[in-house]
């Protein structure tokens, strides 16, 4: 089907991180560039192009169900393009699976080859075949990519591709590849482009951003890179995900004191409070030396917001070892957490392990601990009555449209009366109530 002005549509899902979504940004880039309008409903559009993540199993399922909704849509109009694409697709047995019980399904490609994707689709409708081409792996960073971006003020910027971790729960480093970080000058040049377009606010991304330059030709590293990104005229606030515990320097946490334009905010996954646990993760930190990095945080930003990911009933956790886990929750007070069932991931070294941990008892784990922080939430949240944050406007409230929201410098959601003219604008809100998940404010005339 075509648009009102006669180009054919696309419409893009996405599941996943913000790698994954930054990657849709690429890839709406690339279909406005071939001359596709995008389009909001995906039974309406030309093309159906679905971004798979691995990292939860609820993600999985998500897909395969939406792939059974377009096959009608494919029996109703065969012109109708189907094409999946990320991180699932670096899994041989999801496209073997893919291959036998989805062949409605055109176009399937990887994380690596994300480029060829504008070849790829127009061979598919030229020629009217599949076409099937995973990359195992690759080296090259492609610069230079066209873009969607989902706001004018605000944007995504990849600092570095890749994992090497090998958690053993996770699947990243197979599905993503290698570490492989930018040169800082392509880096700071797309910044300033972005910065003399209007974006207020750079959110750089990477699987582990504090390991980034590392094993490079170039002698910047990740506190270095802020620094200059500081600098860049236009930019007001600067945050990055996701921060691993284990290179998380003090070089870095010092960056947080000098540099202005930083958000007091980090995003820093613990996954267990047990150091036994940890060690199984192979996340090559203790409670301890983890604990030791929030002192320092708290010590040279005393506000700043601390989130964590969780993963609860990872194979051989004992009672011993998640009330570890609720120990190190009370005593980080994070402002909130990420928590999760743990989930099997095929092709993962914890796929293997003997003593997983059952279900009923995974479940009563994870009440006890969404329990506990969201009661931390709550409080801390609580604490911020009568007080007044910048906040930059992202739009109107999805829970109530006569109000706005937006976030304050330590990421947290705020509701308040507004206007249209204010998206895109930091404007100063007086905390009227604070709940578990979202303030509540009114705007503070200046």
């Amino acid at each position: 089907m075509t648009g009102k002005d006669n180009r054919k549509t696309f419409h893009i899902q996405t599941f996943g991180c913000q790698m994954n979504v930054r990657d849709s940004e690429t890839l709406a880039g690339m279909l406005e560039e071939l001359g596709f309008a995008e389009s909001k409903n995906k039974r309406e559009a030309d093309v159906a192009v679905i971004n798979t993540c691995s990292v939860r199993e609820n993600a999985d399922q998500k897909f395969f169900g939406t792939l059974g909704q377009l096959k009608k849509i494919k029996e109703e109009r065969p012109d109708f393009v189907v094409a999946v694409c990320g991180c699932m697709m670096q899994q041989q047995h999801i496209v073997d699976t893919l291959k036998e019980k989805y062949p409605w399904v055109d176009l399937i490609f990887g994380t690596h080859n994300i480029h060829e994707f504008p070849r790829l689709l127009t061979n598919v409708i030229s020629e009217r075949k599949k076409i099937v081409d995973i990359w195992d792996n690759s080296e090259d960073i492609i610069e230079g990519l066209p873009s969607k971006r989902e706001f004018p003020f605000k944007a995504y910027v990849n600092i570095m591709y890749g994992c090497n971790n090998f958690c053993t729960y996770c699947i990243v480093p197979y599905t993503r590849g290698r570490e492989r970080s930018r040169r800082p000058e392509e880096i700071i040049n797309e910044i300033r482009n972005l910065a003399a377009s209007g974006v207020k606010e750079v959110m750089l991304l990477g699987q582990n951003v504090n390991s980034y330059g590392v094993g490079c030709d170039f002698n910047t590293d990740f506190a270095d890179l802020i620094g200059q990104i500081n600098e860049i005229e236009g930019i007001e606030r600067i945050r990055f995900t996701t921060s691993h515990p284990k290179d998380l320097s003090d070089k870095l946490i010092e960056a947080f004191r000098t540099c202005e334009k930083l958000c007091p905010s980090i995003h820093l996954p613990v996954q267990s409070g047990s150091t036994a646990v940890l060690r199984r993760m192979n996340r090559k930190y203790t409670k301890e030396e983890y604990l030791d990095l929030v002192g320092k945080l708290k010590a040279a930003v005393p506000d700043i917001a601390i989130t964590t990911d969780i993963i609860v009933g990872f194979p051989g956790e004992t009672d011993e070892d998640f009330n570890d886990t609720l120990d190190l929750v009370e005593r980080v007070r994070f402002d909130s957490a990420f928590t999760f069932l743990y989930s099997i991931r095929k092709g993962t070294p914890a796929e293997k392990y003997k003593d997983q941990v059952p279900e009923a008892v995974k479940h009563e784990r994870f009440n006890r601990l969404v329990e506990l922080q969201n009661k931390i939430s709550a409080e801390i949240n609580k604490a911020c009555e009568g007080k007044v944050f910048p906040v930059l406007v992202e739009g109107p409230s999805k829970t109530n449209p006569k109000n706005y929201s937006g976030r304050t410098e330590t990421g947290k959601l705020v509701h308040f009366r507004g206007s249209p003219d204010l998206i895109g604008q930091i404007v100063p809100v007086r905390i009227t109530e604070g709940k578990t998940f979202a303030l509540f404010g009114e705007r503070v005339e200046e």
